[in-house]
């Protein structure tokens, strides 16, 4: 695709068409005199990372990672890289200076959870690590598996943490962090093995590396066990990478439940100064999700 600059983007895309936020979610958003802030993406507590696999959906690839940068987001995730024209993204993520800050290395199937799928796995996660130096990516994600007809989950938790155990040397060489990320069984994922934090946090104490830690999905947490801050100061030794959406929704902050001003101040008092996340479906246009996640930063 042509490079398209940034008022392309921002008026071809619609993502000031129709864009109207309150005066309220305005002063939120910490706009002085009720002015919107330019780049919304640029926050005074936490470094997001757009989902270009869950915003942007209409442009391709590379111009998503356009439009994040024009928004002001420092960086971008995305799910697989395998299928991806890694060089055209390279080209868009070194003309807007923009960070990877994880993608996914290993997805559902086949599971991590089924000790015959470890070798794939160590070879996957080699491979992957080839794909984060490219990037400059510090952080890759894992995913468990789904359950295993006639097989119990201490044995599919078991298999997990062996199979970590036997990434572990590949991510110490290459400095790459595995994160593992648990699910919500509830409302998004039935039929998985890894739910909520205490597992995870017990897979990855018992891994015992820097380079093994948990992609906090707070999202999946909200839905899993609640008590966000609670368990998040629990597990925090364990914590790898913090990704938000609200709930009900899988929306931006500031269209559900979740107090996300407190839960992003906990995380910022407790140490945390990595990415966050943004794995969550835009309710309206971008811009105006760019907003809401700006307010989400207040306090």
């Amino acid at each position: 695709m042509t490079p398209i600059n940034r008022r392309d983007l921002l008026s071809g895309a619609g993502l000031l068409a129709g864009a109207a936020v309150s005066s309220s979610a305005l002063a939120r958003a910490g706009a002085a005199q009720g002015d919107e802030p330019e780049l919304p993406g640029r926050t005074s507590h936490t470094k997001f990372a757009v989902n270009i696999e869950a915003w942007f959906g209409k442009l391709a690839l590379p111009d998503r990672v356009r439009g994040a940068a024009a928004l002001g987001f420092p960086a971008i995730e995305f799910w697989p890289w395998h299928g991806k024209d890694l060089d055209a993204l390279e080209a868009a993520l070194h003309e807007t200076d923009t960070a990877v800050a994880q993608f996914t290395a290993w997805g559902f199937s086949p599971g991590l959870n089924d000790p015959a799928n470890h070798n794939a796995f160590v070879k996957e996660i080699a491979a992957s690590c080839a794909v984060a130096k490219r990037f400059a990516c510090e952080k890759m994600c894992v995913v468990a598996g789904n359950d295993i007809t006639g097989v119990s989950n201490a044995e599919m938790l078991d298999a997990v943490t062996r199979g970590l155990k036997l990434a572990k040397p590949v991510v110490e060489d290459a400095g790459v962090m595995l994160i593992l990320e648990p699910m919500n069984g509830r409302v998004d994922h039935p039929g998985h093995c890894l739910y909520g934090s205490p597992d995870a946090v017990r897979i990855c104490r018992e891994v015992d590396s820097p380079m093994v830690k948990i992609n906090w999905d707070l999202y999946h947490m909200q839905i899993s066990e609640g008590d966000l801050c609670g368990h998040l100061r629990e597990g925090f030794d364990q914590v790898g990478y913090l990704q938000v959406a609200d709930h009900p929704g899988r929306r931006e902050p500031g269209t559900g439940e979740i107090h996300y001003n407190r839960v992003l101040r906990e995380a910022h008092e407790l140490g945390y100064r990595g990415y966050v996340g943004l794995e969550c479906w835009p309710s309206e246009d971008e811009r105006t999700a760019a907003l809401r996640v700006h307010a989400a930063d207040q306090w």
